[in-house]
């Protein structure tokens, strides 16, 4: 699932990234409201978590000029501002739920789960399909024909990045930036050595494989060879 996080202060930006990743979410983030709109109205994300009180555009803002472009995407507000009113501003504005600060972050996934179910209950796009390989976005979840497969939430997340993007060429660099968020090669064989786990386990009992290396560009999962 891709979350666009909204959050100004750098510590607790730091700490919700960190939390979201750890849980198997991948995670943008923008640190004003103006850049997080433009990233909102152009990005494709399930979800996004944004602070009410934001430099250049306040989150409430946000959440009413995506609405007014008809972009539904549902929306956790986050804000120190706890009062009855306060939290019928945020719904009324079109946020989806409001949790107060300071919140344990047990609870924040906990909300974010319960959004993203909702939202798979209207509509069908809650798995991505690719050949017989299937995953469940929100039961976190995948199976190739039938098979349950067994990942870590790392080789879950890469999975879904290569899914999302199935038939489309994915290179090194968008492969650190979208699944480790590394802006640098390390020079190492991290991605390659996580690549070959992933084909063995969803091509493990079959001989079609999914996940193509283009030599010299990157990878690519696709159902023809």
């Amino acid at each position: 699932m891709h979350v666009l996080l909204i959050e100004d202060d750098t510590e607790a930006a730091r700490f919700l990234v960190k939390g979201l990743r750890e849980s198997g979410y991948t995670v943008e983030h923008a640190s004003d409201g103006r850049e997080g709109l433009n990233r909102a109205a152009e990005g494709q994300f399930d979800l996004i978590v944004t602070d009410r009180m934001l430099p250049q555009l306040d989150g409430l803002a946000i959440i009413e000029r995506l609405r007014e472009r008809r972009i539904e995407t549902p929306v956790l507000v986050l804000s120190a501002l706890g009062s009855v009113d306060d939290r019928i501003r945020g719904l009324k504005a079109g946020g989806d739920d409001y949790l107060t600060k300071p919140f344990a972050l047990a609870e924040l996934l906990a909300r974010i789960e319960a959004l993203l179910r909702r939202r798979a209950s209207r509509s069908e796009v809650s798995r991505l399909k690719v050949e017989d390989l299937e995953l469940d976005l929100i039961a976190r979840r995948v199976t190739r024909g039938g098979r349950e497969v067994e990942l870590t939430a790392r080789e879950l997340k890469l999975l879904e990045f290569l899914m999302r993007r199935a038939g489309q060429v994915v290179t090194r660099t968008m492969l650190l930036e979208g699944v480790w968020d590394l802006h640098f090669d390390p020079q190492s064989n991290l991605i390659d050595v996580h690549i070959s786990r992933l084909r063995q386990a969803i091509d493990r009992g079959t001989d079609h494989p999914l996940i193509h290396t283009v030599r010299g560009s990157g990878y690519v999962l696709r159902a023809d060879s």
